[in-house]
């Protein structure tokens, strides 16, 4: 805590500190002290503490200009890796994504993640609701400019709040987590059609109500896939956003014929996620 100027008071010393420590005391219930590592700053959020299965979050501060990488980056970065097996009375975290935005990555290429700040949620089952709960969270990660620099964070919260002040911060992310769809699905924003069109090219229908222009991100079955970006066609059937991608970046040997992939359609402040087999 910083040091508190001295004033002639007594009473008047004693009244700053309260105002001082009150907000500290929440703080530190219900979000880690921020951690500064290269360009960014980390902390771990908790939400309110009322059952086996708790919402968590992991609260990237970006420095201006300077950006991270989504589960997929793209066609160039590093996608962030997180290790909570020291966490105590934990037995599993889900990673909930928000969806990405596409940005250059100065090499001619689209990389996929976030700028400024975003909260990742946090799913966490929790062994034995009776019993104290602390998340552990070794991260690895990226950011970049025009270079990309790697940091790394190491993070501890106790999750204790009955009610916690970061509940709606943690909603609020929620909300930028796509929503699981299906093809065809009468949605504002939806995916109408996905096919094969030739040997190495996809091509995926989409349909929006509003004006805003949609994005379109594909995903492989393993890690190990690297599809490109896909790109809005030159030409659109009427009410149609035609977007088309190769079938390139595939692990040596592999058939993409049945492949499940995982598209995510964002849109305004809608964003939705569809499993597809290729065919």
């Amino acid at each position: 805590m910083n040091d508190i100027v001295p004033v002639k008071l007594r009473a008047a010393l004693l009244a700053a500190a309260t105002l001082v420590a009150l907000p500290c005391v929440s703080h530190a219930q219900d979000a880690s002290p921020w951690t500064r590592d290269s360009h960014a700053q980390l902390r771990l959020l908790a939400g309110s503490r009322n059952g086996p299965v708790l919402l968590g979050g992991i609260n990237f501060k970006l420095d201006p200009g300077w950006k991270t990488y989504w589960r997929t980056p793209g066609d160039s970065g590093v996608p962030p890796r997180f290790d909570f097996s020291k966490s105590e009375n934990v037995e599993a975290v889900t990673v909930l994504w928000p969806a990405p935005q596409a940005f250059p990555d100065g090499a001619g290429g689209t990389a996929l993640g976030y700028h400024n700040e975003i909260v990742i949620p946090l799913r966490i089952a929790v062994r034995d609701a009776s019993k104290p709960v602390t998340l552990n969270a070794n991260i690895q990660y990226a950011v970049c400019e025009k270079l990309c620099v790697p940091a790394q964070a190491d993070l501890s919260l106790p999750v204790t709040s009955v009610a916690s002040t970061e509940d709606s911060t943690l909603s609020a992310a929620l909300d930028r987590v796509p929503k699981p769809a299906n093809v065809g699905d009468p949605n504002p924003l939806t995916i109408r059609d996905v096919k094969r069109v030739g040997p190495k090219t996809v091509q995926v229908d989409v349909t929006s109500e509003k004006k805003e222009e949609p994005a379109l991100f594909v995903e492989g079955p393993s890690p190990d896939w690297a599809l490109p970006v896909p790109k809005l066609a030159a030409h659109h059937p009427p009410g149609v956003k035609r977007f088309v991608f190769d079938l390139v970046g595939l692990p040596s040997g592999v058939n993409p014929e049945g492949a499940a992939l995982k598209f995510t359609l964002t849109g305004g402040e809608r964003a939705y996620e569809f499993n597809v087999n290729l065919y």
